[in-house]
C-alpha cells in the first residue's frame, strides 16, 4: 500500500533556455489538471507560476515555482524554472530535490545556451528527462533538425515518440508512434484516430528507429525484435521508462504550448517514463560526527525522517516559508526536528502545500513529498532536517560564484538599517547573492550573477521593501589569490599597564589547487592551546573575505598552521584573531598577489555574411573564439570565451555589427588572472581612491 502510494508520485521540474515556452507549458499542465480554470498567459502579465511583480513585468521566470497537482491518480510536484542565467541557482536547487524533468526546446532556437548548461546540471545530478519541442507552429520549427542538435550537442541520445502533422502554421497535431494513433487537435479537443495513408510509411520507420534504440538497453525487447514477434505498447513503454530512468536515452514530444497541442500527452509521458520517488531509490548521506561514515535513508513513511531545505522565500501574508523536499519518514506540524547541517533543534510550526502563490494548510508531509514549513528560524538553502534520534547529514546545494558588483545606498540616512535588514532578508532567500558592508569607503556592495539579476533585486528592494536608494554602476566582481607558497613567524605583543597581550604564530600561506579557502591545524604538543585555534581560523577566514591585496575577496588560498606559543596570562582568543590578522596583511606581498577576472562562455548565433566582423570585435575585447558549427542555414553558431569586464555594452555593438540579426547569450566560466598592466591599473586606481579619502 505505502509502496504503491510513492510510486505514484511525481516531482518534476520544467527547464530550458530563456523563451523556449515553459511557463506557457506549466500554464497548461496546470489548466489540463484541473487546478486552474483560466488559461493564465506569460505575455499579459496572468501566468499563475509567475507570481512576482518582477517577473510579470518582464514576461520571464526569475524564482523557481512549485505546485502540486493531480493527473490520473497520480500525485505531480511540479517546478517551473528560470531560462535566464543569471537565474541560474534556481535551477541547480531545484534539479538537486528532483527526480525528473521535462526539457522544452524550441523548435525553431534549438538546443540554445541555456538548455545546454541546464542538460549539464541535470548530468551532475543524474535526473532522467524527457524532452518537448515547443512551438512547432512557428515559421522555421523544424523538430528533426532540433533532435539532431540534441544528439550532436549534448549527447541526449533523443529518440522520437511522435512525429508531426502539418508544418509551422499547418501543424495540426502529432503521431504517436509508440500507439500508432494520429492525434489531431481542434480548439481544446483531442481527435485520436489511425495513421492518415500518406504518413504510414513515415511513421513505420520511425517506429523501427525507436524499437531498435530501445532493444539496445531491454533484452526482453531485444529477444521479441530479432525474434520477430509482435512488440505491443506494453512492451515499448516498459523498455522505454528503464531506459529514461538509467540516462540510456531521452524520448522527445512535441507540440505548442501556447495552442494547446501535445500538453496532455506530454503529462501521460510524465506518468508513463518519468521516476517515482521510489524509482530514484536510496538516498546517501554522512553521520554528522564522521564524514566518512555513510548512512542511507529509503523513500519509506517507516524510515526515519529526513528532508533537504532547497528553498527560502518571504511571503506578505505567512512569512518566511522554507520549502523541502522530504526522503523519508513522516514530518508532522508543531513536532521538533534536527537541523543537522547547524547541529540545532527546529520546531515546525504549519505546513502547507504551494499554488505557486497560494497555499493549502496540511497537517503533515510524507516520504517524496514537497512542500513548505512556517515557522523555521534557522534553517537556510541546502541544510538537512532530520529525526534527532537517527540524525543524517545530505549533500548540500552547489552556490555559483558572483560575477557582478553594485553600490547600494539609501536616499535618506535614516533607512540605512531598513536596508540592511531587506538585503539580508534577500540574501537570505538567495544564496547567489551576496551582501557586503566596505568599512573603509562606508559603502553597501551588492554582488550577484549579472546585470539583470541585480537590477531585479533593486527593484524588489522598491516594491517590496519600499526603499527609494541610489546605485552605482554594475562593476566586476575580481577575486584575488597567490601564486607563491610563503612562511610566517610572527610574535603579537602589547603591554598596557594592566593584563596585556600576547599570541605568537607560526603558519604557511600556499596556493590552494582544490579552490577555494582552506584552513590546516598541524600544531602539536598543546604549544597553542586548543581553544585559540578556532579564532585564528576565523580571522584568516574573515581577512581573506574582505581581500588582503586589493579588497577583492580571496580564493584559492590554503593556511596551515605550523607551530606557536602563548602566555598563560596575557593570551587570549581576541589576542591570537589579533596577531593573524596583522601576520596576513604583512606577509601578503611576498606570497605573489593577483587579481582574477571572471571569464565568461559566450556564444552568438550570427548569418554567415557578418561573422567575419563578430570574430574580430570578440578578439578586440580580448575574446576567443574556440568553436563554430553551423546553426541552420545560412547561419553559425560561434562558442567561445571572454571577460566579463569588456562586455559592457555588447548587446548593442552587437546589433550595429549584424544590422539586429545575431544574437548572443553569456554564463559564468571560471576566474583567470588578469594581464598584468590591466591589474596595475586597477591597483593603482585602488590606491588613488584611498588617498583621496
Amino acid at each position: 500500500m505505502e509502496n504503491a502510494e510513492i510510486q505514484r508520485i511525481r516531482n518534476i521540474g520544467i527547464v530550458a533556455h530563456i523563451d523556449a515556452g515553459k511557463t506557457t507549458t506549466s500554464e497548461r499542465i496546470l489548466f489540463f489538471t484541473g487546478l486552474t480554470h483560466k488559461l493564465g498567459e506569460v505575455h499579459d502579465g496572468q501566468a499563475v507560476m509567475d507570481f512576482m511583480q518582477q517577473e510579470q513585468e518582464r514576461g520571464i521566470t526569475i524564482t523557481s515555482a512549485a505546485i502540486t497537482t493531480q493527473w490520473k491518480n497520480h500525485q505531480i510536484n511540479l517546478i517551473d524554472t528560470p531560462g535566464h542565467i543569471d537565474f541560474t541557482l534556481e535551477v541547480e536547487r531545484s534539479l538537486r530535490v528532483l527526480d525528473g524533468i521535462v526539457m522544452v526546446f524550441c523548435a525553431v532556437g534549438g538546443v540554445e545556451p541555456q538548455s545546454e548548461t541546464v542538460w549539464h546540471q541535470a548530468d551532475r545530478y543524474k535526473v532522467p528527462r524527457i524532452a518537448f519541442v515547443n512551438k512547432m507552429d512557428r515559421q522555421g520549427a523544424d523538430l528533426f533538425h532540433t533532435v539532431e542538435q540534441m544528439n550532436e550537442m549534448l549527447g541526449a541520445n533523443a529518440v522520437m515518440f511522435q512525429i508531426p502533422i502539418g508544418k509551422e502554421a499547418e501543424f495540426e497535431g502529432v503521431i504517436d508512434i509508440v500507439t500508432m494513433k494520429s492525434i489531431i487537435y481542434q480548439d481544446l479537443d483531442m481527435i485520436v484516430s489511425d495513421i492518415p495513408q500518406e504518413f504510414q510509411a513515415q511513421a513505420a520507420k520511425f517506429r523501427e528507429i525507436m524499437i531498435e534504440k530501445l532493444a539496445d538497453f531491454d533484452e526482453p525487447l531485444m529477444e521479441k525484435y530479432l525474434a520477430e514477434e509482435e512488440i505491443t505498447v506494453a512492451d515499448i513503454k516498459e523498455a522505454a521508462r528503464h531506459a529514461v530512468l538509467s540516462l540510456c536515452v531521452t524520448p522527445v514530444f512535441c507540440g505548442t504550448a501556447f495552442k494547446n497541442k501535445g500538453v496532455r500527452l506530454l503529462l501521460d509521458a510524465v506518468v508513463d517514463y518519468l521516476p517515482s520517488p521510489i524509482d530514484r531509490g536510496i538516498i546517501t548521506g554522512h553521520d554528522i560526527n564522521n564524514p566518512e561514515i555513510v548512512l542511507s535513508r529509503k523513500p519509506s513513511y517507516k524510515r526515519p525522517f529526513s528532508a533537504l531545505a532547497f528553498k527560502i522565500t518571504n511571503d506578505a501574508y505567512v512569512g518566511q516559508q522554507t520549502f523541502v523536499r522530504v526522503y523519508s519518514g513522516e514530518l508532522d506540524s508543531g513536532v521538533a526536528v534536527l537541523n543537522s547541517s547547524k547541529r540545532k533543534k527546529e520546531r515546525v510550526g504549519r505546513i502547507l502545500r504551494i499554488h505557486a502563490d497560494s497555499r493549502q494548510e496540511v497537517n503533515q508531509l510524507r516520504a517524496g513529498d514537497i512542500g513548505a514549513l512556517i515557522g523555521m528560524k534557522l534553517t537556510t538553502t541546502g541544510d538537512t532536517l532530520c529525526d534527532e534520534q537517527d540524525p543524517i547529514l545530505l549533500e548540500s546545494i552547489n552556490y555559483p560564484d558572483t560575477v557582478l558588483d553594485m553600490k547600494v545606498e539609501p536616499e535618506t540616512k535614516k533607512d540605512r538599517d531598513k536596508l540592511g535588514l531587506a538585503l539580508n532578508k534577500i540574501a537570505l532567500e538567495d544564496p547567489s547573492f551576496k551582501v557586503r558592508y566596505d568599512d573603509q569607503t562606508e559603502e553597501t556592495v551588492i554582488s550577484g550573477m549579472g546585470e539583470l539579476h541585480l537590477e531585479v533585486i533593486v527593484d524588489r528592494l522598491k516594491t517590496e521593501h519600499k526603499l527609494v536608494v541610489n546605485v552605482g554602476k554594475p562593476a566586476v566582481a575580481f577575486r584575488e589569490t597567490i601564486t607563491r607558497k610563503v612562511e610566517s613567524n610572527y610574535r603579537y605583543k602589547k603591554q598596557t599597564g594592566g593584563k596585556g597581550q600576547f599570541a605568537h604564530i607560526v603558519f604557511r600561506l600556499e596556493p590552494n589547487d582544490n579552490g577555494g579557502l582552506e584552513f590546516v591545524n598541524l600544531v602539536k604538543g598543546g604549544n597553542i592551546p586548543r581553544e585559540y585555534i578556532p579564532s585564528i581560523e576565523k580571522s584568516f577566514r574573515n581577512r581573506a573575505a574582505k581581500g588582503l591585496y586589493a579588497e577583492y575577496p580571496m580564493v584559492n588560498v590554503r593556511f596551515v598552521l605550523i607551530d606557536g606559543s602563548y602566555h598563560p596570562v596575557d593570551s587570549s582568543e581576541m589576542a591570537f584573531s589579533i596577531c593573524t590578522s596583522q601576520a596576513l596583511r604583512e606577509i601578503i606581498h611576498k606570497a605573489g598577489p593577483q587579481l582574477l577576472e571572471p571569464m565568461m562562455k559566450i556564444e552568438v548565433n550570427t548569418p554567415d555574411e557578418y561573422m567575419g566582423d563578430i570574430i574580430g570585435d570578440i578578439n578586440r575585447r580580448r575574446g576567443k573564439i574556440e568553436n563554430m558549427r553551423r546553426h541552420r542555414k545560412g547561419s553559425q553558431k560561434l562558442t567561445g570565451t571572454v571577460p566579463l569586464m569588456e562586455m559592457f555594452g555588447y548587446a548593442s555593438g552587437l546589433r550595429t555589427l549584424s544590422s539586429g540579426r545575431a544574437a548572443f547569450s553569456m554564463e559564468f566560466l571560471k576566474y583567470a588572472p588578469l594581464p598584468k598592466a590591466i591589474e596595475d591599473e586597477i591597483i593603482a586606481e585602488i590606491r588613488s581612491k584611498k588617498a583621496g579619502k
